[in-house]
């Protein structure tokens, strides 16, 4: 859907977006993340036109003639809209805009909860009302590329998970999806792929399962012992290179090892299943992943 080669952009002698490869294919989600002023916000004018690169190639596949931005979908992170107008009109101004179909309106507020709402003017929006009317003018005329710049700002955790719903939805039509956020715990398991950036370049970016096998960042093992079996179980653990000792309540064992090493841990593990009432397996987090990358001293 979208393809970025050496792309760079540069405001005078600064250069704040460096050598970006980047492609998302349809139906494809993909997370750019990295801290404030890391180049995430230029890179998604760039692919919005706002902006042109310095060098480098920018893609966006469309039908021939016509304009690649008009099949995009834009979501910024902070929305805005006339609080005199009602919801309904909002839509009704941006479908006319995107050449749209107005029945699209009525069933895009009724698709991010605002049917109930929809003739109340936007002053009367809550904040998280306001984000699901910016989402649903981001679907108008069926985009075939959404961009989502801290999407969920505002939106309760109920509504956050009926966001990610409306985008599944979305991929499951074909739809590709480039969503920029700090909230690394809430897009983990949400999204295909991972870019970071750090000072306007790429630092790594792939699956999660690559960014791992890249960080080789220790699977946390957590073992919850059965009750009256601690000193038993206690036994075992000091007996294991894989330990990690002082650091769980009474009850519970924590071990680690690399990726490759879990199945055989396991079933060391699983030798004392006698004594075990559960067992968590924790790879790394994309906080983890972000902080190897990155830095600590870096906040996404």
């Amino acid at each position: 859907m979208i393809k970025l080669s050496k792309v760079s952009k540069s405001y005078g002698k600064k250069t704040v977006v460096n050598q970006v490869d980047l492609s998302v294919s349809a139906g494809e989600s993909v997370a750019v993340i990295g801290h404030n002023g890391a180049g995430k916000t230029t890179l998604m004018k760039l692919i919005l036109g706002l902006v042109r690169p310095s060098s480098g190639v920018l893609d966006i596949a469309t039908e021939q003639g016509k304009d690649p931005h008009s099949d995009i979908g834009f979501l910024p992170e902070t929305v805005f809209f006339q609080g005199e107008m009602t919801g309904r009109q909002v839509l009704e101004f941006y479908a006319k805009l995107k050449q749209a179909p107005r029945h699209q309106c009525t069933e895009l507020m009724a698709w991010v909860g605002l049917n109930d709402s929809a003739n109340a003017r936007v002053k009367t929006y809550s904040k998280g009302m306001r984000q699901r009317l910016g989402l649903a003018q981001a679907l108008l005329g069926k985009p075939k590329l959404l961009l989502l710049d801290e999407p969920t700002t505002g939106l309760d955790p109920f509504l956050r998970h009926h966001f990610y719903q409306i985008l599944r939805n979305c991929q499951a039509k074909g739809t590709a999806i480039l969503i920029s956020s700090h909230a690394l715990s809430e897009i983990e398991g949400k999204i295909d792929k991972v870019l970071i950036m750090k000072q306007g370049q790429v630092v790594i970016q792939g699956t999660l399962d690559q960014l791992r096998e890249a960080a080789k960042l220790p699977t946390q093992i957590r073992v919850i012992v059965l009750p009256g079996k601690e000193l038993i179980f206690k036994g075992f653990q000091q007996q294991s290179p894989h330990a990690i000792n002082g650091e769980d309540h009474f009850g519970t064992f924590s071990f680690q090892c690399q990726q490759h090493q879990t199945v055989e841990l396991m079933n060391v593990i699983m030798a004392q299943q006698a004594n075990i009432k559960d067992v968590q397996i924790i790879p790394p987090r994309l906080d983890d992943l972000y902080a190897h990358f990155v830095g600590k001293e870096s906040h996404p």
